[in-house]
């Protein structure tokens, strides 16, 4: 059984090798030959390799356009035509999952950089902007975080301030001014 598989293989082998030689001349009507007594076989270990089949009927044709293009380049005192075959088919199907698993890699490490899709990096930097804005306020502490708040996130006069917090309107001057003051102090020690 095993000589009438090595025969087998062998006459596929030649069979390759023969068309190979007239496709290295042009011949079209050999590639189609090649081809047809090819691709199927091919086409079964590349999806073996590459899983999806629609992959692989790619990875399929770019190898079939090689073996067209580099047909003058086979020698076969160095191999069967069977051989050149599938080593090109393999080199390329595992081309390809390397290629898409870098691809995966690359998004997946972008992903860590924007949380959502929709999100522009001028939005981005206003969040990091907003972020340091709240730590500087909170870095102010009381009674300047208030007046502050008040004053710039609930639109309050100065008077309507004062008459909130109970306290003189020079005082919630005094507090806004200082406020201010240690707030730009901590901004621009974070930078």
């Amino acid at each position: 059984m095993r000589s009438v598989e090595k025969q087998r293989r062998t006459e596929h082998g030649d069979e390759a090798d023969a068309l190979l030689g007239r496709v290295a001349q042009g011949d079209e009507n050999a590639f189609a030959e090649l081809y047809d007594a090819w691709a199927g076989r091919l086409l079964a270990l590349i999806i073996r390799i590459v899983i999806d089949r629609s992959q692989s009927e790619e990875v399929l044709q770019e190898v079939m356009l090689e073996a067209w293009r580099r047909a003058p380049s086979f020698d076969p005192s160095r191999g069967t035509g069977r051989a050149w075959l599938v080593t090109m088919a393999r080199h390329r199907a595992i081309d390809r999952v390397r290629s898409s698993q870098a691809a995966r890699d690359r998004e997946d490490a972008w992903q860590g950089y924007l949380p959502d899709s929709d999100v522009t990096a001028a939005e981005v930097e206003d969040r990091m902007e907003a972020g340091r804005v709240r730590d500087a306020l909170d870095a102010v502490g009381e009674p300047h975080r208030t007046t502050i708040a008040l004053a710039y996130f609930t639109g309050l006069t100065h008077t309507e301030i004062a008459e909130r917090m109970g306290v003189p309107l020079g005082t919630v001057k005094s507090r806004i001014r200082d406020g201010m003051a240690k707030m730009r102090a901590h901004l621009g020690e974070q930078r």
